[in-house]
Order: C-alpha cells, then structure tokens, then sequence
C-alpha cells in the first residue's frame, strides 16, 4: 500500500472541501436522489462512497474522480448536454470487493451505501443507508488478505511518563489482543514486529511528534483519528464489558490494566462503528505481556531475516520459509506468530518440544494428521465471515467439510498419546489439543441437510437450500417445476365436477389462467365460477382455487429468492451462533499443524532437540544456518559456539570478506532463537540457556528517508544494544566502527567490547565479528574474552575458504585476495599490491605503530611516564602543561586517542 497516507490526505482534503455550495454550482436543481447522496456522504466526508442504484455502485463528484483514476474505469457524468455536469463512475455490484480490495489497498477507505427497503415497495425514493465501512485494518473479503497472513489494527494510548497501551485486532480472525508498554521506543518495536495495516490514534496526536515517529516505523500503514475520549479509561471499560457481556474485565487477565484498556476500548468503538452490524466473534480480549516473550527489535528482525528478506522483502530466503510445512491457512498465520514470539517461560517450550518429539517419532500418524488437516479450510475466517453476515452458501459447505475432517484427527492423536508413558510430560500440549477439540456433529448434520453441494456464490440468485428442510420451500420449488401439470390437474378435477368434457384451463398475458366452457353447457357451471370474459362461442371464468394457484406459480420463482434467502440467513445466524466452539476448535487446528509443521521440518533437515535451562550458558555443537543450509542443500560446514559468563563471554571473530563470520553470527541466533521457539535446531547438540533478547548490528544499511546515513543507522543500532542489554541477552556485532575513520572506527569498537564486557558488572554474551585485528588484544587482558577466526588457506597466491570456526585470531585480512575472487580487474589487483607492500615499508621504516599498539599503550598507565620527555619539552610550555595534566586512570580509549592526535598536531607544529 504504498504513498497511501499521502493518497489518504489527499482524499480527506479533497472531500471535505466538498460543501453545499459547490454541490449546487455543478447541480442548480439536485434531484431527490442526489440530494440523497449528498445528506448521506456529508456523514462520510473521509470515505468514498459506493452507493447502490440497481446492480451497481455509483459514485459522484471527487469520488468519481479519485475512484476512476485509481480503479482506471472510465469517467462519465450526469447531465452530460448541460454545462454543470457531475462527474460519475460506477462498478457492478456482483463484481464489488474486488474494486472494493484495489480501492482499499491503495490506501482509502470506503463507505458501502446499501438499499434497505424492497424497490418494489417503497413509496418514493428507495432508502438507502451505509451498512459498512471498509478501511486497510478492517478488510474481510475472501481473497483480500494472503492466507497465512494476518490483517491487524492497532490502537495506541500514548502514556506520557505512565505505560503505554496497544491493542490489536484482526477482524478476519477475531483475534483480539492488548499489552502495555514502558515508552514510545518499546511502541514502535512492537508496530515494526506487528506490522499493521492500519493504526488508530486519538485525534489530539495529530501534531504530535508520534505520529512522524509512527509514518517512519510503518511508513505504508494508514493512519486513522477519532475523538480523544474514545480513549478514556471509564468508556472503554465500559465498552468492553458491554460488548463482551461481563461485568469485570479481570476475568480476562486485565487486572491492573489502565492504559491498554483505554487502547482496546477505542479500537472496539471503531469496529462497530466501521462494521454497523454483529462482532460476536471478537469474544475474547487477551492480554499479553513482551517479558514473556524473547525480545526482538526492528534491526533484529531485518537482519535475522525471519520473515521477509533483505532484497526483496519476500519469503524467499526467510527462516518462515524453512519451517513452514503448515497445511491450514491458520496453522501459516500461528507459525508466524511463534516466530515473532519466541517464548522465556521453560515450562511452555519443553511442552512445545516434547510434542514436536512426539509426532516427529511416529511417522505414519503424523502424515495422517495432514492428510486430514490438508481438508481444513480457514475456519477463523469463515466463522468471522459467518459472524458478519457476509458468508454465502460455499462457506457454510466449507466449514462443514472441515468439520467432517475432525474425528479423523482426534482419532490419530488419541492413538499417539496413548502410545506415550504416563510417567511423562510429553504428552500434555497434545492432551489438550485433543480435548480443545469439538467434534461439531450438530452443525455439520444442519448444514448437511440444508445447503445444497452445487449452491452459487451470490445469495441472490437461489438454489441454495435443499429439498426436504422446508415444507414451504419444496412446495414452491414443485410448484415451479410442475406447474403445468397442476393447471392440468385443476382441469382434469373441473370436468369431473361440471361433468363438461370440453372444459379446458387456458392463459393470457391480460386475465392470466382461467377456465373456458362453452356457451352451450354456461348453463351448467357451478355457483363458485366468476366470469371473467365473454366470446364469441365460449365464456371465461375463474375460481378461487384457480386464482390462488395462478398467483403461487406466477410468483413462484421471486417467492422462492425471497424465501430461500431469509432460510439461509437463519441458517448462518444458527452457525454464527456456535462461533465460540468452532473458533476453538480452529484453534486447536492450528496448533496441531505448527508442531506437526516442526515435526516434519526437524524430520527433513536432521535437526535435534535442544535442551533449554535458566543458566548462562549457550553450547552448540556442530551448528548449522538453517536457511543457508535449506538453500544449498549440502555442503554447508558445521561450527561449534561456546558461550558463557566464565572464559568465553566474548567472543572475537576474525577472518577475511566471504570467509563466514556473518555466517557463524546469524546461526548462532537463529538456533537460540528456534529453540525458544519451541523448535527443533540444525546442530549435533545444542544446550540454550534462555536469553531475554537478541540483538543484532550487522550489514550496511541507511535510512536516508529518515535522515540516517549508514554510519549514523549503525551507531542507533548500536546504542540501542549497549542501552537494553542484559546478562542474560544474547548480542551480535558485526563489523562494528567500519564506517568511519580506521582511528574513529577501532576505538569505538573497543569501547564497546569492553563495555559489553562489563555491562552492570555481568556482561554480555557477544559474539562480535571485525577487521580490526586489533581487537584480538582483548584476549590478552580479559580473560572472559575468547579469539577465533574463520579458516582459510593460502595456494598459490590464492585463498581458500575452510568456512570452520577455529581458536585464535585470524594473521591476515586477504582483502586483495577476496577482491580478486570478487572479479576486480587483475591491473587493479596488481597496484594495489604494490601500494600495500609500499605503505608497509614505510611503516616499518618510519617505526609507526597500528592503531591498536597506541590503545595498548594509551591503556598502559607506564606508558606516558616512559615517553623520552626531552624529545618533547622543548616544544613549549603550552605542550607541557598539556601532557602533565592528563589524568590516565580516568580515560577511555577514545578519549586517549583524541588526546595523543591533539600532541601529535602541537608537536608537528614545533617541528616547523
């Protein structure tokens, strides 16, 4: 939905500068139906409005304007001879929530102006009113959102110095969800980790500096206001106890909740009033709080790849690629959520891991169970759809064939657990799927008996309703099916009762059905015969009965739209009605397929199960990049990571470009972060301690929409880690300092390191990737710090990648080298060999020191005690106050390196 906040501006601008006046320079004389438009859109100034005029709808005026150009359908106009012309567009009603998609997606939002009374039998105009506004957060078409892809709409309470609330909901769903926050930053992590659709604000925000913050984090999000009070603690509580029928909203978990409730009760408000009609489905608000959950940050999400990659922001590449094997739209939407969501609680994920271990060990039942989930249609979204009254006959056919597919299921499960010792914990997760659920006979038996296999998509048109469920139905469908052969029963019955052999029953357009004797035996008719026409030879005549019979067929078919539509419409509020049970039961659906999908991935991929603990430790052996590998398919080169608050706390990676540094950082977090996930992880072994976030600065990248250059991108990121970290947070560098000066660069790399080393006198585990070879002199005076490098092997003046992770620092960058492999012409290749061999000799010549050898020394508290001060004094007083007024054991590294570059310039200036 891109540029849609602009458009979005654009269309408020344009429509709320639509007034009375301008309406009656196009249109002197409005007609009533106009005039209807005109009263019905002055409540709707921020909408376009589809307005219903027989099987289309029409717009007019700017939105005509703005509709044709976005839809590209042609442009006409009202009064089209006449030089005040109005501007009009319209599109086919049975063919609506495709424009309705096309208009919403490029960011507007959209009023659906229904007729709400017979045409037939309204006196005058036919009333019309809005029956639903859809907007990008509120979208329920079939088709419009992807499958295995939630919709959310977020609601946010800015808290000022108190807690922030955020509530989200997805209406196709029903999933209905609220959390508070500390502050704005943690707000924005969470919109970039929800991406939402659309984001509802109180109207007083609209100058704010959130909403430029909001634009920035989500810049294709679509921006809603509504009045502030919407927010406030007492009407939303309220309009949540109302809507969910309770009277306290602790039951729910919302005890101690003020600023959520505020964000939840003002998205409610705004669902019914966008949906004018019945939410039952929206049942449940569940609270969830982000210290359950591993924590993850914009960078952590970009750069970890999880569900969209960096070229192109698609699947492709993705860890959600990898694992996903779901079969069921709601099984894809629940293993993105698990995804986002690693857990912290141990209890939660070893139930996860033993599930997976269970199906992962029986084969044959787990393929069942997709064979049988493969026949599950999207349940949540149906029963939503249900819920709404926008469901046809095909849906209710739908959720009656997944339905069908339930026992199927409970039967493999209860086959696999009962195959588990009851001794063991292995089997709950999978214990309370299957009691979660219900089998759903009553409604599979009504729909069976109701809705015909071959019913059309649009209610309208009939053939819904099978034969046998309404008497009155079948009489009518009998009736239009044999209608002559009633007439000819009438007509059979009237000559055995007049006793008349040529009495006949004929038709016409004017009398319709009648019965005609001839004047002859007129004389013998009964006394319940009206004449109705007189001829020539014959006389006309009609009866009750006959009449009555003539009005049944002549009205048969509109009768039988009319009827078969109400049955359906009792049919769907019957369904409606069970959406609790079959919400839960898609729910145990849905998780049934994520862990069969982690089954079936950990099965594939030869991945085993971690084991998780609350220590410090994280131990990998034999690591393997789960998308890497997934995209190789063989060859990878396994490494093994050892991390701990004891001797290997931070780890200092080195090693040429392409060697595999960033290689080994992204595994390392993604095996943490699949563990906590509660999958299975590509390693021989793997024992997690549990971490309460990742954070990762890898990669160049620039925000210049933001006013960020790389450098400044990097130093956010990084500002962030050595804020937020804890002992217990996982960290990965990579390349840290690179986009400044080599001076610059390497001293805020060190800095760091060793802040990270002794953050709140813990540290962090860190795995920290350089070229500064220099760094590797951490090892030598922390012994927390631990080198390695990534392998390779120099043949023939080429280099070799081994891909190992092995001890020690790496003795060469093999910049050149990787140059030549990046295919840079051998000239260039060659004078820089020559260049670097040059500044090598003169550095040697000179005695010049690496930048590294000057923070070693600067740290050294003998150092400037054992300068050859009489080489120096003579450079003047200033210099030497200078240099006697340094206080070392109070400098950072950087500070000491601006210090030594400030003597160095005063001594260059003594020499001249």
């Amino acid at each position: 939905m891109g540029k849609r906040w602009g458009l979005q501006k654009n269309l408020i601008t344009a429509v709320q500068d639509l007034n009375i006046k301008e309406i009656k320079n196009k249109t002197s004389n409005l007609t009533p139906m106009l005039q209807q438009y005109k009263d019905i859109k002055s409540r709707y100034p921020d909408a376009i409005l589809f307005f219903h005029i027989g099987d289309f709808y029409e717009m007019f005026l700017d939105d005509a304007e703005i509709a044709s150009r976005a839809l590209e359908i042609t442009l006409t106009s009202r009064n089209r001879h006449s030089e005040k012309k109005i501007p009009m567009c319209g599109i086919p009603v049975h063919a609506a929530e495709n424009y309705l998609t096309r208009l919403v997606r490029s960011g507007h939002r959209v009023a659906i102006c229904e007729q709400v009374e017979d045409p037939k039998k309204a006196k005058g105009l036919v009333r019309r009113e809005v029956v639903r506004v859809v907007t990008p957060g509120l979208i329920t078409a079939e088709g419009s959102i992807g499958t295995k892809a939630n919709n959310f709409l977020v609601s946010i309470k800015p808290g000022g110095s108190r807690a922030w609330g955020l509530s989200y909901l997805d209406i196709s769903t029903g999933e209905f969800r609220v959390t508070e926050l500390p502050g704005e930053s943690e707000v924005l992590a969470e919109l970039f980790r929800l991406e939402p659709a659309e984001i509802l604000l109180p109207e007083g925000q609209k100058e704010s500096p959130l909403v430029s913050q909001v634009k920035q984090t989500i810049p294709e999000a679509f921006l809603s206001f509504r009045p502030d009070l919407w927010w406030q603690d007492d009407r939303a509580t309220s309009d949540l106890k109302g809507h969910l029928k309770t009277l306290s909203l602790d039951g729910f978990g919302l005890a101690g909740f003020s600023s959520g409730i505020g964000a939840a009760g003002a998205l409610l408000s705004y669902t019914v009033e966008t949906q004018k009609g019945e939410t039952s489905h929206i049942n449940c608000l569940t609270p969830y709080h982000l210290s359950d959950y591993l924590i993850i940050d914009e960078a952590t999400k970009r750069n970890l790849e999880l569900l969209a990659n960096s070229l192109d922001h698609g699947r492709h590449g993705t860890l959600l690629e990898v694992l996903d094997f779901t079969v069921t739209p709601m099984g894809g939407r629940l293993l993105k959520k698990w995804i986002l969501y690693p857990l912290r609680d141990l209890s939660k994920i070893e139930d996860r891991l033993s599930a997976v271990e269970v199906l992962k060990g029986d084969h044959s039942v787990r393929k069942g169970i997709l064979k049988e989930l493969r026949q599950v249609y999207d349940l949540e979204r149906l029963v939503a759809r249900t819920v709404l009254g926008t469901a046809n006959g095909r849906d209710l056919l739908a959720i009656k064939e997944s339905i069908t597919r339930i026992p199927g299921i409970k039967e493999a499960l209860e086959g696999l657990i009962g195959s588990i010792p009851k001794e063991t914990r292995k089997g709950r997760l999978l214990k309370k799927i299957f009691s979660a659920l219900d089998p759903l006979q009553d409604i599979a038996d009504l729909i069976e008996r109701s809705i015909r296999d071959d019913c059309p998509i649009h209610l309208r048109e009939g053939r819904l309703i099978k034969e046998g469920f309404s008497s009155e139905l079948d009489e009518l469908i009998h009736i239009q099916r044999d209608g002559r052969s009633f007439i000819a029963g009438i007509e059979a019955k009237e000559r055995e009762r007049t006793n008349i052999p040529s009495l006949k029953v004929g038709f016409n357009k004017v009398f319709g059905y009648y019965l005609e004797i001839s004047k002859a035996r007129a004389f013998e008719i009964p006394d319940d015969y009206i004449r109705k026409q007189t001829l020539v030879s014959a006389e006309r005549y009609i009866t009750p009965e006959l009449k009555e019979m003539e009005s049944k067929i002549l009205t048969a078919q509109e009768t039988r739209l009319t009827l078969e539509y109400e049955l359906f419409q009792g049919l769907r509020h019957q369904v409606a009605a069970a959406g609790p049970r079959i919400q839960e039961t898609a729910a145990a659906m849905a998780r049934l397929d994520c862990l069969s999908s982690l089954a079936e991935a950990a099965e594939c991929y030869r991945y085993v199960r971690p084991k998780l603990d609350q220590g410090q430790e994280i131990s990998i052996l034999q690591g393997r990049h789960p998308v890497l590998e997934y995209a190789l398919k063989e060859g990878f080169v396994p490494n093994d990571i050892e991390l701990n608050h004891q001797d290997s706390q931070l780890l200092i990676i080195t090693g040429p470009n392409m060697a595999g540094k960033s290689t080994v950082l992204r595994q390392t977090a993604l095996i943490v972060f699949m563990a906590q996930m509660g999958s299975f992880v590509p390693a021989e072994a793997a024992q997690i301690g549990i971490v309460d976030q990742i954070f990762t600065r890898v990669g160049a990248t620039d925000y210049l929409t933001r006013g960020q250059s790389t450098f400044m991108v990097e130093m956010n990121e990084t500002a962030n880690i050595l804020h937020n970290a804890t002992s217990q947070s996982l960290v990965i560098l990579d390349e840290i300092g690179r986009g400044t000066s080599t001076y610059d660069g390497l001293a805020i790399a060190w800095a760091v390191a060793e802040h990270l080393l002794y953050k709140d006198k813990k540290g962090v585990k860190t795995l920290f990737a350089t070229h500064y070879h220099e760094l590797t002199e951490l090892a030598k005076r922390h012994h927390r710090v631990r080198n390695m490098h990534i392998a390779v092997k120099e043949w023939e003046g080429q280099i070799v990648f081994l891909r190992s992770l092995v001890d020690g620092a790496a003795s060469r960058s093999y910049g050149i080298q990787v140059a030549a492999l990046a295919g840079v012409p051998e000239p260039v290749i060659k004078k820089a060999r020559e260049i670097l061999k040059e500044i090598e000799r003169k550095a040697s010549h000179n005695g010049r020191k690496a930048p590294g050898d000057c923070i070693n020394k600067v740290r050294s508290r003998q150092y400037l005690a054992q300068m050859p001060l009489p080489l120096v004094i003579d450079q003047g007083t200033e210099f030497r106050e200078k240099l006697l007024s340094i206080d070392i054991n109070h400098m950072t590294p950087l500070e000491a390196l601006n210090y030594l570059s400030e003597l160095k310039s005063m001594a260059e200036k003594g020499q001249k």
